[in-house]
């Protein structure tokens, strides 16, 4: 179902807020013996307790007796969209096999595409629902989508449109990201330029012209595309009114940051060999930096983010899964925020705040999603935990006792 407002108001009583609001100085945000007040979809009011009068109100009542509130999380890097399975890839390099191997016998990327251009688009989604929904019982509530696995235009749209089924159909809300420039297909073998001007000439007009993207992402690495390819896409995307981000300076360092900044980039995502300059560059333009700690892990990498200079900055970080079935096959986005805690060294606060409010600004919604503030949506989570850190510490805890989107509880599978 699209975002659908609860048709009731509600007042949430006794509850801890972890409000992840930056202009409250207690760590997270948080506010003691406390109430929301949920209206038409939104947060009216965050009412100390003391003032609350719940006999007199006219709308439904729910006593949390103590529990902890925080904001819905927001996954703001998927490709969760896709056909087939690469498990036995993974297990062929577990056991030694070189990708180039994997590869030329149709494995990697090839193998995804192939799966994902023979489904349609009801079996598209078919087959991407339960990672959705393993998301959404951890907390999600607004998910990233991106494209990337069709490459051609048919295909691109076909799993935009598989995407906006899966919206359509629970409660959950989706930005839909074009990401066209991914790989090169294999129809293009050798012509990059020429997959590119498919790119800007039709699959992204058309994507636009439909509003089935939001934004426009590209892989710009020296295994993906040059940053003269990258800026021709964003040109294009600038001028059909979409917003761009990138996956860049995650293999090496092309300077991808400091393009994405220069057209005002949602965000750059990966930048594992970002250096001060793009710090520097993303600082300025108010850009996010993604930290996607799955693929990091999974692909035993060792380079890390500079996460001491994005700090020391003050460049907002963003945690996401990076759900993909190559390099990041991980529903969960508190496994995650563990991972940015443990092998990012980010603090479980810094995690909380990175699939709250700063992966909401990586989307375009810093304003409305992402903390427990008035006048923002009534996207939340009530929690059996004693402390916040508990969501980055213990992974896999059935901690969550209720999920909350647009005001309206929804049951828990």
């Amino acid at each position: 179902m699209s975002p659908t407002p609860a048709s009731r108001p509600s007042l949430w009583l006794n509850a801890r807020l972890a409000t992840m609001d930056p202009a409250r100085a207690a760590p997270y945000g948080c506010l003691e013996q406390h109430a929301l007040l949920l209206r038409d979809g939104n947060i009216e009011a965050l009412l100390p307790q003391a003032e609350v009068d719940a006999a007199a109100f006219d709308g439904d009542v729910h006593d949390l007796q103590g529990r902890w509130i925080t904001p819905g999380f927001i996954d703001c890097h998927t490709h969760l969209v896709y056909g087939g399975s690469r498990a036995a890839e993974w297990e062929k390099r577990l056991a030694g096999v070189p990708y180039q191997q994997i590869a030329a016998e149709g494995g990697g990327i090839v193998s995804t595409v192939r799966a994902t251009r023979w489904l349609d688009e009801e079996e598209l989604a078919l087959a991407s629902l339960p990672r959705l929904k393993a998301l959404m019982a951890e907390g999600v509530t607004t998910v990233e989508i991106k494209s990337g696995y069709g490459l051609t235009q048919a295909d691109e749209l076909k799993q935009l449109a598989a995407a906006r089924r899966l919206q359509d159909s629970l409660p959950v809300e989706v930005a839909a990201t074009l990401l066209a420039a991914h790989a090169l297909p294999p129809e293009y073998a050798g012509d990059a330029d020429g997959y590119i001007d498919l790119v800007v000439e039709s699959i992204l007009p058309v994507a636009a012209r439909a509003g089935l993207a939001e934004a426009v992402d590209v892989f710009c690495e020296s295994v993906g595309f040059t940053p003269a390819q990258t800026r021709r896409v964003f040109e294009a995307a600038r001028a059909h009114g979409l917003k761009v981000k990138g996956h860049v300076e995650q293999l090496s360092n092309l300077h991808g940051a400091e393009l994405v900044a220069e057209f005002g980039g949602l965000s750059a995502d990966h930048i594992e060999y970002l250096d001060a300059a793009g710090v520097d560059a993303l600082k300025r333009a108010g850009t996010v930096a993604v930290l996607l700690p799955g693929a990091f892990y999974f692909l035993r990498e060792t380079q890390k983010p500079p996460v001491a200079l994005l700090r020391e900055a003050g460049v907002p970080m963003a945690v996401s899964t990076d759900l993909n079935p190559g390099t990041s096959p991980f529903a969960s986005i508190r496994l995650a925020m563990n991972q940015a805690c443990v092998l990012f060294g980010l603090s479980p606060e810094e995690a909380l705040a990175g699939v709250t409010r700063h992966a909401a600004q990586a989307l375009g919604r810093g304003a409305s999603h992402g903390r427990l503030a008035a006048g923002y949506v009534a996207d939340l989570l009530v929690w059996d935990i004693d402390h916040p850190a508990e969501l980055a510490y213990s992974v896999g805890a059935p901690q969550l006792k209720q999920r909350v989107f647009r005001g309206a509880a929804q049951n828990l599978e």
